[in-house]
């Protein structure tokens, strides 16, 4: 008689789970202008005139805002390159990079 091969696989569970996101808060400060903060907004957080505007008095207001929500990559970049652009105007502007509370 043949001796007969099982060919059974064994299943591996993996967990896979959504990648982290996270935040990228702009701060108020006395000297960065209001439009520069409109600009940066615009050019690296891609909001519209209106929506930039919001946010911009948002943060004149509240001291703070929550700007966007990122994979972790896109909100250091956009974050370092919105406080460079700042650094060359010589304006103090902070933004920080925070993860999204679940």
């Amino acid at each position: 008689m043949a001796k007969e091969q099982s060919s059974t696989r064994e299943r591996s569970r993996t967990n896979l789970k959504e990648p982290r996101r996270y935040k990228v808060t702009i701060y108020n400060d006395d000297f960065t202008t209001m439009e520069f903060v409109v600009m940066i907004l615009t050019q690296v957080f891609f909001k519209s005139e209106s929506e930039a505007e919001a946010l911009m008095l948002k943060v004149h207001h509240s001291d703070k805002a929550v700007v966007g929500i990122y994979s972790y990559d896109v909100a250091t970049s956009k974050a370092r390159k919105a406080t460079n652009m700042a650094r060359e105007e010589g304006f103090p502007l902070r933004l920080t990079v925070e993860p999204e509370e679940s």
